[in-house]
């Protein structure tokens, strides 16, 4: 602490100035102790990609993603062209006669046309075409502030030790909190991929039905898609193909997770995986404690851990990983969503609960029967964090550090505090979320009380 226990003042106006001064000068300890304590305790926390916010564009930004490009026979055509297009350099003696060669080739045995010149089907001509989307995305604030703090109240110096110790505590897990919270939701919002676990036919869905909520007084029953929408605001009872109900009947298996792997692979997204263990890329799997042991004792899939002896990535590593299973890197995350399913509507059950302000463990979310995983990859986000900003043209501003650097704030008032004496503790949360490669994000839903594995 700033302060020695034994720490005295000569009157009370000296000990309530210098008390003010130690807590402004404490937020700068505060601030720093939040991002040690949380560092490595989470894959949120830890594997979003983090950059700046851009100055001087406003709040809302847009990002131009081009797709996958591959040669066609025809220009904007279906067909896509692979070896057809290729053509002999040289034709047939009797094509080539130096009289009929459009070329005047006088070699004997020389193609007589232009190879790839010509129209939109031409032999030895493919065509590729650029597809492009604009994604939008804008900027999102928070505030966490601490309980209001009487510096009459910490003369005492056992008082001032204890109450501080309490408050950075309290004010680390909710920062905390709000990130991780932050960072989960948009991730499963800008997932591309939904996949409900189904004992049979297990399918991955880019479009679902919207459910009524805030905002959607009705349903908007078909072709949703999935990026852009948080799972609990799909309505898996009617989410399948002609209205089918998906809600999931299965628990998460290796099977569908091998499935989603190739598709990975398939797509470009092991250029970029968090690891890679013989010639083969490593994605990451962010799930509970719960769902990670199941898939790690299905039946016939065990023996993947015992003989696994891969050294893990440096980027995996500080999380406390020690080897893959079969592709993926297991990120506990055991405030996995969790949800009930009733009349194919989802609704998220919290896993802590607040009755005047305090908190406690929710019931509910041990016995909720269905629960979110999640394909991490670093090519899906980009959360961008703007830097501070001390003035433009001559004005002044206090700088705002935006990942929740906590300040000290005692704002006089002549109602409220004429003397000065009562602050708290205030920092301010900031992000956008870029969207990027969003097909590279898979939301897995869950049945976690089935014994059947998804198929």
């Amino acid at each position: 602490m700033a302060v020695n226990a034994g720490q005295t003042f000569s009157n009370p106006t000296d000990s309530t100035t210098a008390i003010d001064t130690i807590l402004t000068q404490e937020a700068n300890r505060i601030g720093q102790d939040i991002y040690r304590r949380t560092l490595h305790t989470s894959p949120w926390m830890d594997l979003v990609k983090q950059t700046a916010f851009p100055d001087g564009m406003g709040y809302t930004l847009g990002t131009l993603i081009y797709d996958r490009a591959l040669p066609t026979i025809t220009a904007n055509g279906s067909d896509l062209a692979g070896s057809s297009i290729w053509a002999d350099i040289g034709g047939s003696a009797a094509d080539s006669i130096a009289t009929a060669s459009t070329l005047n080739q006088i070699l004997t045995g020389a193609q007589d046309t232009n190879i790839g010149a010509g129209g939109t089907a031409t032999i030895g001509k493919g065509h590729v075409a650029f597809g492009r989307q604009l994604k939008q995305y804008s900027l999102k604030r928070a505030t966490v502030e601490s309980p209001k703090i009487n510096v009459e109240d910490l003369r005492f110096a056992a008082y001032r030790t204890e109450q501080l110790r309490a408050i950075m505590d309290s004010m680390t897990d909710s920062t905390k909190y709000s990130w991780e919270e932050r960072y989960r939701d948009e991730y499963d919002r800008v997932c591309a991929n939904f996949v409900p676990c189904r004992a049979t036919g297990t399918v991955s869905l880019t479009t679902v039905d919207r459910k009524t909520e805030t905002g959607h007084t009705t349903d908007n029953a078909a072709n949703n898609a999935k990026e852009g929408l948080n799972t609990a605001s799909i309505k898996v009872g009617t989410s399948g193909a002609s209205n089918a109900d998906v809600t999931p009947s299965a628990n998460i298996s290796n099977k569908i997770l091998d499935s989603i792997y190739f598709r990975l692979v398939r797509a470009g997204a092991g250029t970029n995986a968090y690891g890679r263990e013989n010639a083969r890329p490593v994605f990451g799997l962010i799930c509970s404690s719960e769902a990670s042991y199941v898939l790690q004792t299905e039946a016939g899939f065990r023996d993947d851990v015992r003989y696994n002896n891969a050294k893990v990535s440096d980027l995996i590593a500080p999380l406390g990983i020690e080897k893959s299973f079969r592709g993926f890197y297991h990120l506990v995350d055991d405030m996995a969503p969790r949800f009930t399913v009733s009349s194919g509507v989802l609704t998220r059950v919290q896993p802590y609960t607040a009755s005047s302000g305090i908190i406690t463990l929710n019931a509910d979310y041990e016995t909720a029967a269905f629960e979110a995983a999640y394909i991490l990859h670093q090519d899906v986000m980009e959360s961008q964090i703007p830097e501070p900003i001390t003035g433009s043209n001559g004005l002044t501003f206090d700088p705002v550090n935006y990942r929740g650097k906590f300040n000290w704030k005692n704002i006089p008032s002549v109602d409220l505090n004429p003397d000065g004496t009562i602050g708290f503790f205030r920092g301010v949360l900031a992000s956008a979320t870029k969207p990027i490669k969003t097909e590279f994000g898979y939301v897995i839903l869950f049945k976690r009380d089935s014994t059947t594995p998804a198929a």
